[in-house]
């Protein structure tokens, strides 16, 4: 069985995240962010949202491993700014319900998505520069780096919650992202 775990970097939804993968019958465990990457065995990373960057313990060191990240809202600006990328403040705030234009249809996580599609996001802060090997894959009218993903290295982010009922399409993103998980250790 495929096992994806979720590394809890204090956001209010990262119990969410682990129930949408439970629900998908995914073996799945909800990890402290200072937990060593060494020391966990999984198909897979979601590096959870959170208040702050003071606050994700051992995160970055996941995108060292040889398994998928996906990286949601601050587990995303986490990626990019580790990367080179970079993240600032947002001009929309805090949380809101967002159309997200989905600009790669090739994508493995977001492709398979509707062209628009409704999310729940914050936008306090957000990736404001692309780091290098990745590619823009959705975009709206309040923030121009929705997700993004770097296939060479199965690196993936969104700024919006798929976890929660608010967003349209989030299953699917769960469900893109296991099969991304299922690709990679085949």
């Amino acid at each position: 069985m495929t096992k994806i775990v979720v590394v809890d970097n204090h956001g209010q939804f990262t119990h969410l995240e682990q129930r949408a993968l439970r629900d998908l019958g995914v073996q799945t465990e909800l990890i402290d962010n200072d937990a060593d990457p060494a020391e966990v065995d999984a198909d897979g990373v979601v590096l959870s949202g959170g208040p702050d960057m003071d606050r994700i313990g051992r995160s970055a060191e996941y995108l060292e491993s040889d398994v998928p990240v996906l990286g949601i809202c601050l587990g995303m600006q986490l990626i990019a700014t580790e990367l080179g990328g970079s993240v600032g403040s947002g001009e929309y705030g805090g949380y809101a319900d967002v159309t997200v234009d989905i600009v790669d249809e090739d994508d493995p996580l977001t492709g398979s998505l509707h062209p628009e599609t409704r999310v729940w996001a914050s936008h306090a802060d957000e990736v404001t520069k692309l780091p290098e090997g990745f590619e823009l894959t959705a975009r709206s009218d309040v923030c121009d780096v929705e997700a993004m993903s770097d296939t060479d290295r199965d690196l993936y982010g969104v700024q919006w919650h798929p976890e929660v009922a608010h967003t349209e399409e989030g299953e699917e993103i769960f469900e893109n992202f296991l099969e991304i998980c299922e690709e990679n250790g085949a």
